[in-house]
């Protein structure tokens, strides 16, 4: 079965050791992919004193304490930064990481953290559009000596992002759980289109607008790396009890036991799309982690490699 896995860690209800060591086995055991998400408040929203990292900094810690998957975020809300910093920092860390960094960006929809932090929660018509110049703005100062830009929302004037990312193909990420607007965004400005937390025939159905997307732009759709994000519920052995807490389980889920765990993401296989991420939540079960290791990466382990 062809897929690329990797881990998606949020910076929340951990430790910054937690993470390293999660980071840090992933990495020797042969995951292509790791990758951060960008919140305020950890989520869900139970306790506003839980710990929450914030994501740049984060996925430079993940950057720096790895050596071989790709390093990234899915996804960088749009609107807590300028994209200008943004498209610095990522190739900062790109830099940093020695060509392994890639970013996602979305819209943005935990309006509690906009409120409560100082920022604006505009519409989500809004919050689409200022994605999209997000996106344009990015991708001009990766890819462009000189940036020019003159949008509803930002505005630049001759900038030049220097140095450009060590890798000059490193892929800029469109993700959510729209079913249009957002496979309509990665299909025009995006390298990476990912889904989170989705059953197969959601993620079938998303993969289809992407390609009616790359159609009426005259793109192959080829050209767009394809991921999904699963929680990880699975058990470390099959004697174990139900590992799937009703207040944290999603459809989009990993469950039950290695072989059940295999089964299951053969049916994401089945959709065509191209990697699959294991989200983790804590409290992390280790034994469980080391069996997903031991017993269901290896049958992907030449895609991951």
């Amino acid at each position: 079965m062809s897929l690329k896995l990797g881990i998606h860690t949020g910076p929340q209800d951990l430790s910054m050791e937690e993470l390293l060591r999660v980071w840090r086995r992933a990495d020797e055991a042969g995951f292509h992919w790791a990758s951060v998400w960008d919140h305020f408040y950890a989520n869900p929203l139970n306790l506003r004193e839980d710990p929450c990292f914030e994501g740049v900094a984060s996925m430079a810690a993940l950057a720096g304490a790895t050596t071989n998957m790709r390093v990234g975020c899915l996804v960088f809300c749009a609107l807590f930064r300028n994209p200008s910093l943004l498209a610095k920092a990522a190739v900062t860390i790109d830099h940093l990481s020695g060509g392994r960094a890639e970013i996602g960006i979305g819209a943005g929809w935990f309006e509690e953290e906009f409120r409560e932090f100082g920022y604006d929660f505009p519409p989500l018509g809004q919050r689409f559009e200022q994605l999209e110049e997000t996106l344009q703005i990015v991708r001009s100062l990766w890819r462009e000596p000189v940036t020019n830009f003159e949008g509803e929302y930002y505005q630049l004037s001759g900038a030049v992002c220097s140095p450009k990312p060590l890798n000059p193909n490193m892929r800029l990420w469109v993700g959510g759980n729209g079913p249009r607007r957002t496979p309509r965004l990665a299909a025009q400005y995006a390298d990476g289109y990912n889904v989170p937390y989705q059953p197969p025939e959601i993620i079938r159905e998303r993969l289809g607008a992407l390609e009616q997307a790359c159609e009426q732009l005259n793109r192959d759709p080829a050209e767009i790396e394809t991921s999904v994000n699963l929680r990880f519920h699975m058990r470390a052995h099959a004697g174990d009890g139900a590992a799937d807490p009703p207040d944290n389980y999603v459809p989009g889920s990993i469950t039950g036991t290695a072989q059940q765990a295999i089964d299951r993401i053969g049916g994401y296989v089945e959709t065509g799309v191209g990697g699959l991420n294991i989200a983790f939540r804590p409290p992390i079960n280790w034994d469980a982690y080391e069996a997903f290791i031991e017993d269901v990466l290896p049958v992907f382990h030449t895609a991951s490699a």
